[in-house]
């Protein structure tokens, strides 16, 4: 893949796709000491940049290909590019999601696609449903469309690098970014992104950011070649991948994209201080966000932006806490998806207060007699502590009654004090910590 193979895309999705914005972000740039732009591709027709590599792929295809229908697999973006494409070109399409992706993304799918689409849910996860769609391919003769793992598709998405050049060039901002920073999941887009700014700005640093509980990508660098992940977390649905592309290991390996070398260390940059830089000019690292983290930043974009992003869409704005950039470097953060259900930001709130330190839950044994619930609030409970869960069930006769107590801590270092007070007051007080399996079956 090449420059050239983008500029070609750019081309076909003329009138197609919207140029989205390219926009500086004051309080970001005041906050990490950069000229941070965002490029919204939540903007995007489709809430999202999957329509560039959909549609540039299928405009692509033979008539015969068109005319045999197509098939592919999507956590919910990609198959909304698909669809729109479909309706678009009028080729009718089969659309296989896990049947974990949000409502509000199946519903846009149907919206897109119209009558030119099935969509069918099957599976817990994306890799279920991208092996439902080749067995469809395979039995009917219809044309796979590749959500990520194919030239065509990553030429598309890769369009992105080229309207971020054009724009930073044409408001006078700088002559090329310093950083680009990168959602990953399958990695199609970063290496459609990665190849053309080789090319046309080489001094640019590459930072592609996965999801912890699904860094395939990293995986694939370490071992040499894709390998399979045993498990993911499917929180971050957009980027929730066990296995990267072939095609996004191939041309980030050539790249010289390398891995975090130190996982837990602010990630230098060259100029930012006398140590070693990890991420120089023209290189290309790949590092990881927690998903309590990704969900801080989702409330914070929302909160102090309006902006609307889904998991995935933060992921290059979550990123910037682990980077120690130059003062005044220029930074471009990809926000790639605003598809994002209502209904998750409860998840999404909790998930960030455990992050911060300020949600703890405990299994607390109350003596069954008047008064104990009353001590428990009046001895352990701080004056900023707020109890959000209590779930109290007696089974038996016994003298004991186990709670299950969730507090929410006015600010992260309360927590000792308050289980110094626990082991004051005599009560059997029990943390339970994120990671174990009983917190799990909590969450």
């Amino acid at each position: 893949m090449t420059a050239a193979d983008v500029d070609a895309a750019a081309a076909r999705l003329s009138g197609v796709a919207d140029r989205t914005p390219l926009q500086r972000d004051r309080r970001l740039s005041a906050q990490f000491g950069v000229e941070l732009y965002l490029k919204r591709e939540d903007l995007q027709v489709v809430r999202s940049y999957k329509l560039r590599g959909a549609y540039n792929l299928m405009s692509q295809l033979s008539h015969e290909e068109k005319a045999a229908g197509v098939v592919t697999a999507s956590a919910g973006n990609h198959a909304q590019g698909v669809a729109y494409a479909c309706h678009a070109m009028g080729v009718f399409g089969r659309i296989y999601v896990p049947n974990t992706t949000p409502r509000q993304k199946r519903d846009r799918i149907r919206a897109h696609g119209g009558d030119f689409i099935e969509l069918i849910s099957t599976g817990d996860n994306y890799d279920a449903a991208a092996h439902a769609a080749h067995a469809d391919a395979d039995q009917t003769g219809a044309t796979l469309v590749p959500s990520f793992n194919d030239p065509r598709t990553a030429a598309g998405q890769g369009t992105i690098a080229k309207e971020i050049l054009e724009q930073l060039a044409a408001c006078g901002a700088a002559a090329f970014p310093d950083v680009v920073v990168v959602p990953v999941g399958g990695g199609g887009c970063v290496a459609g992104i990665a190849a053309y700014l080789a090319e046309r700005s080489a001094q640019t640093a590459v930072l592609a950011v996965e999801p912890a509980g699904a860094a395939c990508l990293a995986a694939a660098l370490v071992a040499g070649a894709p390998v399979t992940l045993p498990a993911i977390d499917p929180f971050v649905d957009g980027a929730a991948v066990r296995r990267v592309g072939d095609v996004a290991h191939r041309v980030l390996s050539a790249l010289g994209a390398k891995t975090r070398a130190a996982p837990n260390t602010p990630l230098l940059m060259s100029g930012a201080d006398s140590q070693r830089a990890e991420l120089s000019p023209g290189s290309i690292v790949v590092t990881q966000v927690d998903e309590g983290a990704l969900c801080t930043t989702i409330l914070d974009l929302y909160q102090n932006g309006g902006i609307i992003a889904e998991p995935a869409g933060a992921l290059a704005v979550a990123a910037l806490d682990q980077v120690r950039l130059p003062a005044g470097a220029t930074v471009v953060s990809l926000i790639s998806g605003g598809n994002n259900d209502v209904s998750r930001y409860g998840e999404i709130l909790e998930r960030s207060l455990v992050h911060k330190g300020l949600k703890h839950y405990f299994l607390v044994d109350f003596p069954q007699e008047p008064g104990a619930l009353r001590r428990f609030l009046e001895q352990v409970l701080g004056a900023e502590d707020d109890i959000t869960v209590f779930e109290y069930i007696k089974r038996d006769n016994r003298e004991l009654g186990a709670a299950l107590v969730g507090i929410e801590l006015g600010q992260a270092a309360d927590l000792g004090p308050l289980m110094e007070r626990m082991d004051r007051s005599g009560l059997s007080c029990e943390r339970l910590l994120p990671g174990t399996a009983a917190y799990r079956y909590l969450t």
